[in-house]
């Protein structure tokens, strides 16, 4: 309701949670519409529990300059959680979970979701995961951090007091093992680990509570009983014996019962779903005492049940309701520590090693290789390097379709975001600069629904980075303007291109076939062409997959096309119609601006001869007059003008 958004009403809400005076503390003076909204949702979760929520103990205010921005598009375009086809296996999230628990599993989602800029912060990360690596201490963690239950969804359960018998005995193992935890990852030798252990309390009182109330296998439910361990509770061991034995025990208590009550045809039954109860005819419903709780309705009958058992579970729950804090903090130390030996497993798993935060600008990248491209190859990975930096700020990369331009540029991408997530790179060496956000303009499809075509999805993502981007964005253009015609998306894409390396400054990658651009590398300052080769062996195109210096005008687009099935005749009639145009382009082009005809690499292009030598061939000497060749020499004259 818009009523919950009222700055007032939602600040008291907010200062009746925290038992504050002001919310100045968190920074709430600075940010009254976000106030509004936290205390709207304090409201929403309180009306969904009904009940007080106090393992929300802290409020905090998200810097959006302390994180690596990737937009929603270029999220997708990176796989980083989901596949391009929406589908979580085979994303970059689901190749680097392999944690030993939940907890661990939703530490490393929330890492993802929020990659950090401060070096400080990664390198603390880093010297952890290299802890770990050496002599594969992430081994003999392993299986201890997997008995570990859910500790931060069972301190939400019992906030709301709906935690269930298993739940505390999953929470009593985790006590029990964390000391063995400790044991493993304590050492002098990482002060990074160390530091983050302290953050872990042992809490005895509370293991030996849960050691003393709750049997080793407890029922699921309380009305299965069998939960609370015998000498816990005088009057409940009682209440057991009479269970246990059952006959003459609930006889007499059936007649103390009637004698009570007045009520003669009182019953002390039993069934599987409420176990034990007191069932009453409805017409002597108002006789019952003030101690019996109604269990169900029946059409002539009311059942009941007496409290004493539900009283002295909840009252557990209670008592555990004053470890909350501790537990929440030594839970998320532990999650932690599972997401950062996961790391170390992956890094040695997946041949990935320690990258370095430098403060000097750019990404210099030694044998860099993308994750879930060499994951799901059968073959060897062909590693490239690259090299951005202050004096090299756009790399205009041509080369072959199919050719790698595309997975080698987002390789570069996910390398920087695993760098600002803590983790290990999969590259021989990387030197990662500061960087504030990572953009991608890689492929398009119509809006239908927003009414957008393809080339205005392109041109509107485009916009978004020109407008945004800066000195410290990596930037990644994957070909633009060929949704519309050659002329305008050449123009286009040049002068983006442009505006990249000379206004905005960002480090860019910026892969075309448009040829002409290429051309740029020498006008402009900081720009250079790279190019990734292919080869023709044997009457099939040879894909090299390997980053070379210098441009390439070959795109082998008729060569893929016939790899992808285009039949025979068709691709003839292609060939016939790519000559025309080229020689119609070379009447209105320079030549270095024309493109070439797509041969084979290594077949010698023919020339074609001129006007003037064909007219020559076509010469009789013997048999002209001397005005016939004086005649002659003017039309050769004329020819050579001409062309």
């Amino acid at each position: 309701p818009g009523w919950y958004f009222n700055l007032k009403r939602a600040s008291d809400l907010l200062l009746s949670q925290y038992g504050l005076n002001d919310l100045a503390v968190f920074g709430c003076d600075r940010y009254p519409v976000a106030t509004a909204v936290a205390g709207a949702l304090l409201q929403y979760a309180k009306d969904v529990y009904g009940k007080k929520l106090p393992h929300i103990q802290n409020l905090r205010i998200e810097n959006p300059d302390k994180y690596l921005l990737i937009d929603r598009h270029s999220w997708r375009n990176l796989e980083i959680e989901t596949t391009i086809s929406g589908k979580s296996k085979g994303s970059l999230l689901y190749l680097l979970d392999n944690c030993a628990t939940m907890m661990g599993a939703r530490q490393l989602r929330r890492w993802f979701r929020n990659p950090v800029r401060d070096h400080n912060e990664i390198n603390r990360r880093h010297s952890i995961i290299e802890h770990f690596s050496i002599k594969r201490r992430q081994d003999s963690l392993k299986p201890h951090l997997k008995k570990i239950g859910d500790l931060e969804r069972i301190v939400s359960r019992l906030a709301t007091q709906t935690a269930n018998p298993l739940d505390l005995v999953s929470m009593r193992t985790s006590l029990q093992i964390l000391p063995e935890v400790v044991s493993v990852v304590e050492s002098e030798l990482c002060p990074e680990l160390a530091q983050l252990c302290e953050q872990i309390d042992l809490l005895p009182e509370i293991r030996q509570l849960l050691t003393d109330a709750i049997k080793d296998s407890p029922a699921s439910t309380l009305k299965d009983g069998g939960v609370i361990c015998a000498g816990y509770d005088k009057e409940l061991d009682e209440l057991t014996t009479l269970r246990q034995d059952s006959g003459q025990a609930l006889i007499d208590m059936e007649m103390r019962e009637k004698l009570r009550t007045g009520i003669k045809n009182l019953r002390i039954q039993y069934n599987r779903v409420h176990g034990y109860y007191i069932e009453v005819s409805r017409l002597l419903a108002e006789q019952v005492p003030a101690d019996y709780v109604r269990r169900q309705t029946l059409k002539n009958n009311e059942r009941y049940i007496t409290p004493e058992l539900r009283e002295l579970y909840s009252q557990l729950l209670v008592d555990l309701l004053e470890c909350i804090d501790a537990i929440q903090t030594t839970g998320k130390a532990r999650a932690e520590i599972d997401l950062l030996c996961n790391f170390a497993e992956r890094a040695a798993t997946l041949n990935m090693t320690q990258p370095e935060m430098t403060e000097s600008p750019g990404i210099c990248i030694k044998g860099g290789r993308h994750p879930l491209v060499e994951n799901s190859m059968n073959r060897p990975f062909v590693p490239n390097d690259t090299e951005l930096n202050d004096t090299r700020r756009l790399l205009l990369i041509t080369g072959p379709n199919m050719g790698g331009k595309s997975t080698y540029m987002r390789q570069t991408a996910v390398i920087t975001f695993l760098a600002h997530i803590g983790s290990y790179v999969p590259a021989a060496t990387a030197q990662i600069g500061p960087m504030d956000r990572i953009f991608t303009r890689i492929g398009s499809s119509d809006d239908l629904t927003g009414g957008s075509s393809t080339f205005m999805v392109e041109m509107t993502e485009m916009a978004s980075i020109l407008h945004d981007a800066t000195e410290q964005s990596l930037v990644i253009v994957d070909e633009i303007g060929r949704g519309t015609s050659t002329f305008d998306g050449l123009s286009l894409a040049w002068a983006c291109a442009s505006s990249l390396v000379q206004q905005i400054r960002a480090l860019t990658m910026f892969s075309t076939h448009y040829y002409e651009i290429t051309g740029l590398a020498t006008q402009v300052d900081h720009a250079e062409n790279v190019h990734l080769d292919a080869v023709e062996y044997d009457g099939k195109i040879v894909f090299m997959y390997e980053v070379k210096s210098g441009a390439t005008n070959q795109s082998y687009g008729l060569q893929v096309a016939k790899l992808a099935g285009i039949s025979k005749s068709v691709l003839q009639d292609a060939q016939m119609k790519l000559d025309e145009l080229t020689s119609t382009a070379g009447h209105q082009m320079t030549v270095a601006q024309a493109p070439n005809r797509q041969l084979p690499l290594f077949e010698p292009q023919p020339e074609k001869p001129s006007p003037v030598k064909i007219r020559l061939k076509e010469i009789e000497p013997n048999n002209l007059s001397p005005r016939e060749a004086l005649d002659l020499i003017f039309e050769l004259k004329n020819l050579a003008n001409e062309n």
